[in-house]
């Protein structure tokens, strides 16, 4: 009988119930972490989630800068810490699971915190490290960290020959170096005695104007971050030396689990899991993997599954009103001037802008790649390099995804095909007729088709890169031109714009959802489930907030008019309408009666979200007068009397909104198929934005007094009934492991009566064992009157509310009955003795 679940860990391997995120930092290191693992049983939680905890950049608070595979982090505390942490966490029953970061290091400051960068900036091919990078290793590799350009550098002699002993080679004693400021660079032998222009040009690497970075940069970043430089881990020797630490630790039994960071980077994802799977003999691994649209995971990578973004998104949108799409359009339109259908031009757009400008050097890199190819061959020589630019960046613009997953000359599939053919039919659309066949030979070329005179040259290393670089910079492009772009330019409802959030579906239906979470289960039984991440945009409690819009349309666009009437007088002349209609949303979704936006943390995410949208302001060339007008302008509107006192009235008249979608949605989350995933500090409500915002320190003394205060008595705030739901479900979940997570569990949807009730069971071979019931779009269930006659078609037995203990039997079962107390139920079988 062949396995239904094909993802799921390997016999003996530990497959999660739920995960804890923790943010280790030097802030919060492994002692610090150690002092909540009490906590977090009490919680119900069976496995602690840790971001990455290899030794990362100076000042790192988040670990993904990696500069040293071989040690864990000595601001974390260290390997013997870590083990510490490990071991006290396995005595009280617990599993850890570690983030790993296997595409990029960091390109620190200085350098030499990177032993292995800096010995390839010293030594170029002839160091050991020389296949490490994704770089043109018989180029200079460029530097571009100069304030100026070079010429004004050297002649303001801003750059100095000294001799120091480099922390990561103290055996070498003092030894030559560069330095700019706080930037040190090795000094190639042989070459210290030399005129100091002249030493500079005989360097392994050049150093240049920081501008230079985004057409002439010659390794491949993380994204556009030039300081994160793209490994190459699909040598087998640059694999083996990366992973060696953390491989130890996981077959030694301090890692149980391992969270794959931005797997779409690197050369060939599903290798790289396939060695990965071996490697830890099966461990439940997980793939930071973000889907687009109805895009499914590759079948074949042997991981568990995603780290929930598929998940969380859905779970937004079945919650939202799709009555609210057409008012909300029209709001934007008077304050940003988009169109409710303009969001695939802005896109288009913003993707445009980043190939442009910030990822030009990878576009053109991989331009010129194909333009080599053609020139070489006879049949495709009158290919000009502009004519094979064009189709790239239209190809590029309308791929609408971060990858495909073309292997070298391996069989394409029909599924990955279709993208690709897609994505040149709509490129085509935009360009010149005479192009055409341009573009059929760039498409060849993508899929490792037949092409040239040379046919199927499996001998042509370039052909092998192509194929790798353009997925490679597809991603890339996706990321920053959408994500970090578009969405914070499109501002029809901001909870829609979530990472791998599908903004222009507004809403689902129940049966869209419960299909989708039908397949997730046949598929993917231990695949992640999120709320919030450290990645995500805005807390799952601000996205609820915001949502909330959808509910209220028509009242928020009077709120709306009146504060702006009211902020008038001191509303800058020249404001961005999207930088406007964003900043209103942010505010109405940060205004909780507790954990309520500051000025401070106002001022800080609005800056980063202008920037973002690179279009008035920017990362690169900030206009510091229209920021501050702009965000004086947001500060004083949240320091108003008067809109402080609307802001608090609407916050009073939704309170029973806001309790339902927020309860509703962790429920749900915590109940659907999955591993499910806590981030620290979201078992009570918060309004945490995009990081660093949500890496604020958690009080977990707090956690902790709120957490037994739940079970003693009745929840007196919203905060305590989160507590209360999350709790309880934890540890239902920790109670009844197969039930949520194995190759028996199952999920089945229940008929309800009612579009404004979701619910379904969560099985055991079949056999029903929890159900949950939860409220949907209730303000227009409130406008009809309330439950009235609906009902709730309960699987036979008796069953029990996990949060008020009511016993309820089998059958039609009355909503106003099971939705009493809390705007959800979960439901356990009673046990017939």
């Amino acid at each position: 009988m062949n396995n239904p679940h094909p993802h799921l860990p390997a016999n003996g391997k530990r497959t999660p119930i739920s995960t804890y995120r923790l943010q280790v930092n030097e802030n919060f290191p492994f002692s610090a972490a150690e002092e909540v693992l009490p906590y977090l049983v009490e919680l119900g939680v069976t496995d602690v989630y840790l971001a990455p905890i290899l030794q990362a950049a100076p000042g790192s608070l988040h670990g993904y800068d990696v500069v040293d595979h071989t040690h864990i982090s000595a601001q974390l505390g260290g390997l013997d810490a870590f083990k510490k942490f490990a071991d006290r966490a396995h005595e009280l029953g617990l599993h850890v699971i570690v983030d790993i970061v296997p595409n990029h290091m960091a390109v620190p400051t200085p350098v030499w915190h990177n032993k292995a960068m800096w010995s390839v900036l010293k030594h170029g091919a002839k160091s050991g490290y020389a296949n490490w990078f994704d770089v043109d290793i018989d180029s200079p590799i460029l530097m571009p960290v100069l304030g100026k350009r070079i010429g004004q550098v050297l002649a303001d002699q801003e750059i100095q020959l000294a001799k120091m002993v480099v922390p990561t080679e103290p055996q070498y004693g003092e030894q030559w170096v560069l330095t700019y400021y706080e930037h040190v660079f090795p000094v190639a032998k042989g070459t210290e005695s030399l005129p100091l222009s002249v030493l500079i040009e005989r360097q392994h690497y050049r150093l240049a104007h920081w501008k230079v970075a985004d057409e002439e940069l010659n390794y491949r970043r993380f994204f556009d971050v030039g300081t994160l430089a793209g490994l190459r881990v699909e040598q087998e020797e640059v694999f083996q030396a990366t992973h060696a630490l953390i491989l130890d630790l996981v077959q030694t039994g301090y890692i149980d689990g391992l969270r794959v960071d931005h797997p779409d980077g690197l050369a060939n994802p599903t290798e790289y899991f396939k060695r990965l799977h071996e490697a830890t003999g099966g461990q439940w691994i997980v793939a930071e993997k973000i889907l687009e649209g109805d895009e499914e995971l590759p079948s074949n990578w042997p991981v568990a599954g995603t780290t929930g973004y598929d998940t969380a998104w859905r779970l937004h949108a079945l919650l939202t009103d799709p009555a609210g799409a057409m008012p909300l359009g029209a709001i934007m339109q008077n304050i940003a001037g988009d169109s409710p259908s303009s969001l695939p031009a802005i896109i288009r757009e913003a993707k445009a802008q980043i190939i442009d400008t910030s990822l030009a050097a990878e576009v053109r890199r991989v331009g010129t790649l194909i333009w080599q190819i053609c020139q070489e061959d006879i049949r495709l020589r009158d290919y000009t390099f502009r004519s094979l630019i064009d189709c790239l960046r239209e190809l590029v613009i309308e791929f609408d995804r971060y990858r495909a997953y073309v292997g070298a000359f391996e069989p394409v599939s029909d599924a990955t095909r279709a993208v690709v053919e897609g994505a040149a039919e709509r490129a085509r659309t935009r360009l010149d007729h005479d192009l055409d066949d341009a573009m059929d030979v760039i498409v060849a070329l993508v899929l490792g088709d037949e092409v040239g005179s040379a046919g199927l040259d499996v001998s042509d290393e370039r052909r092998r890169e192509v194929m790798v670089r353009f997925q490679q910079i597809c991603g890339a492009v996706q990321a920053k031109g959408v994500e970090d772009t578009a969405f914070y330019r499109w501002t029809h409802m901001t909870s829609l714009n979530e990472v791998g959030s599908t903004p222009e579906v507004f809403s689902i239906d129940i049966d869209r959802f419960h299909a989708f979470e039908s397949k997730l289960q046949s598929n993917w039984a231990a695949t992640m489930t999120c709320g919030t991440t450290h990645d995500t945009k805005r807390g799952e409690d601000v996205r609820a907030r915001i949502s909330l819009l959808s509910q209220r349309s028509k009242d928020w666009a009077s709120l709306l008019n009146e504060m702006r009437a009211l902020s008038r007088e001191y509303r800058p002349a020249n404001i961005n309408g999207r930088a406007e209609n964003l900043m209103w949303q942010t505010i109405v979704g940060t205004w909780g009666t507790t954990d309520r936006i500051t000025a401070d943390r106002l001022s800080r995410y609005l800056t980063k979200a202008i920037r973002e949208q690179k279009e008035w302001t920017s990362w690169t060339g900030p206009d510091e007068r229209l920021e501050k007008d702009f965000l004086e302008y947001a500060c004083t509107i949240i320091g108003d009397p008067q809109i402080i006192e609307l802001l608090n009235e609407w916050c009073e008249s939704n309170t029973d909104l806001l309790r339902s979608v927020i309860l509703s949605m962790k429920a749900l989350q915590l109940t659907l198929p999955g591993v499910a995933d806590v981030y620290q500090g979201t078992e009570i409500t918060a309004t945490s934005l995009v990081d660093p915002d949500n890496r604020r320190p958690v009080n977990f003394t707090e956690l902790s007094q709120i957490l037994d205060k739940v079970f003693t008595s009745s929840p007196q705030s919203l905060d305590e009934e989160k507590m209360l739901i999350t709790a309880s479900l934890l540890r239902l979940r920790r109670d009844m492991p197969s039930v949520f997570v194995s190759k028996d569990s199952g999920y089945q949807a229940l008929p309800t009566s009612s579009g404004h009730c979701v619910a379904f069971a969560r099985t055991l071979s079949g056999d029903p064992r929890v159900v949950t019931v939860a409220t949907r779009r209730k303000a227009a269930l409130d406008e009809i009157g309330g439950w009235d006659e609906v009902s709730v078609v309960l699987p036979d037995g008796k069953w029990q509310d996990v949060f008020t203990s009511e016993v309820f039997a089998g059958g039609a079962a009355a909503a106003t009955d099971l939705l009493d107390t809390f705007p959800v139920a979960v439901l356990k079988k009673i046990e017939e003795s």
